[in-house]
């Protein structure tokens, strides 16, 4: 690494585990509320248990407050340092200290705000990262790329932020290899290899996947020859209009042209060659079209690596003094057109190292690479949306293989994390878990829960309250279960009813057919002994969705307490020079917008 420029400060390890133990604290009361299940909300009479308020309560105060956020997002209360230190226990009582039951919304939905990444003040901005790897260079232009015609809005959107600070981190650290693990269709690794001439293998677990990102990378490979051409096209066109816009003006000179061809100067003969092939183009016309080639080429060449030819080349049109102003006047056209296709086969031979090779393997925090990629070399990890444990032990491969210099890991599926202290270990062998990481969080033996983990997919940012949540389908699986516990004795169900709902034209319909797919005897049951537990519930409906919402406001500290474990276990490591939290993508088009970025010290 030539002079690095200095990355942006982040906070100590110390500054961590503070806020961490404040974020425990207010957890340690409110998680009963994550981890209900909605299903058993009416069997297990989990209002009159978690909440000592009357639903239109908390109701009007949470839509409130959306409703402020939402109308001066803007103006957001931030934190100031004061706040933030002055934790938790400045907070009104939010819950009854005999009864453990929530007597304060107000202060309940004021801690979670403080809790969340964004308040918290944890997280790297975006630009100043960027600028910090770029240092003094430019941000790369003169492309017409427009992912989003062969990826939807969504993915499009991640895939061109996360690439943008990939290929930052990896021009700042001189490394050409990326490994992406969990690749699925291969956007992300296409993408990386097609713009910034990356070395990209990207490992998968499903053969599927593999397969398809092989064939998707080919239909990528032919709209980025699409696109490269139209590139060269524009300025192809730039120069035919230019000569277009000259020949009035070449005919009215021509006569002074003519006479001035007559001093035998070397100089005047080598203009008068130059306007065989186009009239003459002034310097400041030649500096502009110089400029639009720069353009080009800085892009032009990592392209070049995939072997896209164009129809016609540039070179074949300019003038010849605007590009070998001293010996092109002695090459013939055609001569040039084939010495520039020999050029593009030495440059594609010599670069054919910037591929993206799609790969199937199952990886853990301990599988070995180099059995995996025989040409191992000093790389980044990078993960898109890494489901589950694959988040973690991508950090964990991270820390322990000297090769791999940096990292980028946005993880998503909390809710399929494996648990260390979530149930007593019996005979269990498993060493590395999902969750948690962090000395800190394993000394403490914290568990969040599936529930918990589950609930913090969604988030208070991303999910307008009162509106994230399909509270009638919600509030049918939970009389379904109190159907089912009292006509059936099944107090525990672990079948899935899945999408009946949408596909269901009432309450009874919905029953009916949701009994048959669990394989219970719905001929049992009556018409009106089914619809007097509609009729019984029908009132209390608006406990459900005043707890749903409680459940989507503390969802943000959730994933803050995920993500923080992530980055105190990267602060822990003795070799690590860097580690942040980035927001990578707008919250709005990418729920998981969180990465872990990580850089090792030079060696």
């Amino acid at each position: 690494m030539a002079a690095p420029c200095p990355l942006p400060a982040t906070q100590e390890l110390s500054t961590l585990h503070a806020k961490l133990q404040g974020l425990l604290r207010f957890l340690r009361e409110a998680l009963a509320i994550s981890n209900a299940h909605t299903v058993d909300f009416y069997t297990e009479s989990l209002w009159e248990q978690l909440v000592d308020l009357p639903p239109e309560t908390v109701l009007a105060v949470l839509r409130s407050s959306a409703a402020e956020t939402e109308a001066r997002p803007s103006e957001a209360r931030p934190l100031v340092e004061g706040e933030r230190e002055a934790g938790i226990t400045d907070f009104p009582k939010i819950f009854c200290e005999t009864s453990q039951k929530l007597v304060s919304v107000e202060g309940f939905a004021l801690a979670a705000k403080y809790y969340s990444i964004q308040n918290l003040g944890i997280c790297t901005p975006f630009e100043q990262l960027l600028v910090a790897l770029r240092g003094n260079q430019k941000q790369r232009t003169g492309e017409n790329v427009k992912p989003d015609e062969f990826m939807n809005l969504k993915k499009s959107h991640e895939v061109q932020a996360m690439s943008e600070v990939i290929s930052s981190v990896a021009e700042y650290c001189g490394i050409k290899q990326v490994i992406d693990l969990g690749s699925g269709k291969g956007y992300l690794s296409s993408f990386l290899s097609l713009k910034y001439g990356l070395k990209v293998y990207g490992i998968d677990s499903s053969n599927t996947n593999t397969h398809g990102a092989e064939e998707r990378n080919r239909k990528l490979k032919k709209h980025w020859k699409v696109y490269h051409t139209r590139s060269k096209l524009d300025v192809n066109g730039l120069v035919l209009k230019m000569a277009k816009e000259r020949k009035v003006q070449d005919g009215i000179n021509c006569k002074a042209d003519i006479e001035g061809d007559c001093d035998s100067s070397p100089a005047n003969q080598e203009e008068k060659c130059t306007s065989d092939f186009l009239p003459d183009f002034s310097g400041s016309v030649i500096s502009n079209i110089r400029k639009q080639m720069e353009n080009l080429h800085v892009h032009s060449h990592q392209e070049d690596n995939l072997c896209f030819g164009n129809a016609f080349s540039l070179i074949d049109l300019l003038p010849i003094n605007a590009i070998e102003p001293t010996s092109s006047c002695r090459i013939p056209k055609r001569k040039m057109s084939e010495a520039n296709k020999e050029r593009r086969k030495t440059t594609s031979k010599s670069n054919e190292s910037n591929i993206y090779s799609p790969l199937t393997s199952f990886i853990t925090a301990d599988s070995d690479l180099n059995d995996i990629i025989k040409d191992l070399e000093n790389c980044l990890m990078v993960g898109l949306h890494t489901c589950g444990d694959l988040a973690p032990n991508t950090l964990r491969i991270f820390t322990s293989k000297s090769e791999i210099k940096g990292v980028c890991s946005v993880g998503c599926c909390y809710h399929l994390l494996s648990e260390e202290f979530e149930n007593p270990p019996k005979e269990c062998t498993q060493q590395k878990w999902g969750f948690p990481m962090s000395c800190y969080l394993k000394e403490e033996r914290w568990c969040c829960g599936r529930n918990a983990r589950m609930s913090a997919c969604l988030a208070l940012e991303r999910v307008a309250v009162g509106r994230g949540l399909p509270t009638e389908s919600l509030f049918y699986r939970a009389v379904l279960q109190d159907i089912i516990k009292d006509c059936y004795g099944i107090t525990k169900c672990d079948q899935h009813v899945g999408k009946i709902y949408s596909k269901s034209s009432s309450f009874l319909d919905y029953v009916r057919k949701s009994l048959k797919k669990l394989g219970l005897d719905e001929s049992k049951l009556p018409e009106k002994i089914i619809m007097d537990y509609y009729e019984k519930y029908k009132p209390r409906m608006n406990e459900l969705e005043a707890f749903n919402m409680l459940k989507v406001v503390l969802a943000p500290c959730i994933e803050t307490l995920i993500l923080l474990d992530r980055l105190c276990y990267l602060k822990e490591q003795e070799d690590i020079a860097w580690s942040a939290l980035v927001k990578l993508f707008d919250p709005v088009k990418s729920p998981r917008c969180y990465a872990v970025i990580a850089l090792k010290k030079q060696q």
